[in-house]
């Protein structure tokens, strides 16, 4: 089973179109698309990075960003763009 993150993510748009994502909770993550589609998707490969940030730097992510949905359901919020 793939592990699990829950974090807060804010969706900015850009001036000059497009978008940018990062989390108050990992400033690290920082990921960008030219719709939100695209910027969404490319968040799974920003926390790619952070975590071998974190582990690379000997440091530990937040541990309540980890989620067990063995455990108890997940509390989740998402975009859904509608065509």
């Amino acid at each position: 089973m793939a592990e699990l993150f829950k974090m807060p993510l804010i969706l900015s748009a850009q001036p000059e179109g497009g978008y940018v994502v990062t989390s108050p909770i990992l400033p690290e993550l920082v990921t960008e698309g030219d719709t939100v589609e695209e910027a969404l998707a490319n968040v799974r490969d920003a926390l790619e990075a952070v975590i071998e940030i974190y582990e690379d730097q000997g440091r530990e992510l937040p541990a309540h960003l980890r989620q067990d949905p063995a455990s108890s359901p997940i509390w989740f919020e998402s975009v859904v763009a509608r065509p």
